[in-house]
């Protein structure tokens, strides 16, 4: 049984998965996530011998019968998901539990820290745990995690394979932007997309024509921005909705599934979202991979090691304010300027899923 919680956790797991189930040809995954959107994704992408379900309501008499049915071999956790019910259980039934690409943030860790015991109880449970970096491995030992089951593996998400495209449409896209800038906003949070438009409305001026792809993180958001951003006067394409990409389209909002293997793919700049508001950032790899430069706000807690590489390496460009993201887009929209962040990134995001599924994937559950 393989835990992740939302849509990012579960696609970057997903060539993970793939290669086990290569490796193994008596191996089936159960793969319980919590949101419909990453549900849809699973639906549509998971290989033969791995299924999906919702997790069970971490109350005890939903997850024993969960358990009772499932009846795991192995349970595999993913990030900083840590459910009491859930973990107490599975691990009562004699399942080895392992956490991999674990992560918490200086915040949380602080929270945990007022549960007393509670929070080292928890992690206790684990046989194995693999730290995204050195500062995380240091808050789990701090919050009670046994050290010697730890081990920093880094990020998984790093080595993920690049988010796919259908190249008919990509193709198809390219055609109707022929002449045309465009930039991406991608997983975008309550708040962000206003920030996104003001600054739009500034990066226009100095990039006549230049479109706007807009994509919220939470796709159901579509249709109400689509509804806030025409009351403000945009000319605006709802991708849910069929609309096409026209001429005169000021901000096409990417509002279905599978929209950023696409955009990152055709918009030579990216703000990455959940960045200017807290929530913590999103995965700066992505879009490093498809050769799309990267701009970002500063609350990026989520992912702090990695744009700390990316930004040692000249490949991000730092917004402090929402004020700040209009001349810092104007800028990197350059050609020569966005040219040289891609060329950066590029040569700062790995590619080893196999370094990190031979080396660091918990041996116990991997041996035959």
């Amino acid at each position: 049984r393989y835990h992740e919680a939302s849509v990012g956790e579960a696609v970057a797991h997903l060539d993970l998965i793939r290669r086990l189930l290569a490796e193994r040809d008596d191996l089936h995954i159960l793969i319980t996530t919590v949101t419909r959107t990453s549900a849809a994704v699973m639906e549509e992408r998971l290989p033969e011998r791995a299924l999906h379900q919702f997790a069970p309501v971490d109350a005890l008499r939903a997850v024993k019968r969960f358990l009772a049915h499932w009846r795991p071999d192995a349970a595999v956790w993913t990030e900083s998901e840590l459910w009491p019910a859930l973990l107490h259980r599975t691990k009562l039934s004699g399942c080895p539990l392992y956490l991999v690409n674990a992560r918490i943030s200086v915040r949380s860790a602080r929270r945990l820290r007022w549960a007393g015991r509670f929070a080292g109880s928890l992690l206790s449970r684990f046989a194995r745990i693999l730290a995204q970096d050195a500062p995380v491995a240091a808050r789990l030992r701090a919050l009670g995690a046994p050290a010697e089951r730890i081990e920093v593996a880094g990020s998984l998400k790093e080595v993920a394979a690049p988010l796919p495209v259908d190249e008919a449409e990509r193709a198809d896209f390219a055609k109707r932007l022929a002449g045309k800038q465009v930039w991406c906003a991608a997983s975008t949070h309550p708040g962000e997309e206003e920030m996104v438009a003001a600054a739009h409305r500034q990066v226009r001026r100095a990039h006549h024509g230049l479109i706007l792809s807009l994509g919220p993180r939470l796709p159901e958001r579509g249709p109400d921005l689509a509804r806030d951003l025409r009351a403000r006067g945009w000319r605006l394409a709802l991708r849910s909705a069929g609309d096409p990409l026209e001429r005169d389209t000021e901000i096409y909002l990417a509002d279905t599934l599978g929209e950023l293997g696409l955009w990152y793919r055709l918009a030579p700049v990216s703000f990455v979202g959940g960045s200017l508001v807290p929530v913590g950032g999103h995965n700066p790899y992505e879009p490093a991979m498809l050769g799309s430069a990267i701009l970002h706000g500063p609350m990026i807690g989520n992912f702090e090691a990695a744009y700390q590489r990316f930004s040692a390496a000249g490949a991000t460009v730092s917004v402090s304010d929402a004020g700040a993201l209009a001349p810092r887009a104007i800028e990197t929209l350059a050609p020569d300027r966005a040219a040289a962040l891609r060329t950066a990134s590029r040569a700062t995001s790995p590619a080893r899923l196999e370094a990190w599924t031979s080396t660091m994937f918990p041996r116990p559950w991997r041996a035959a």
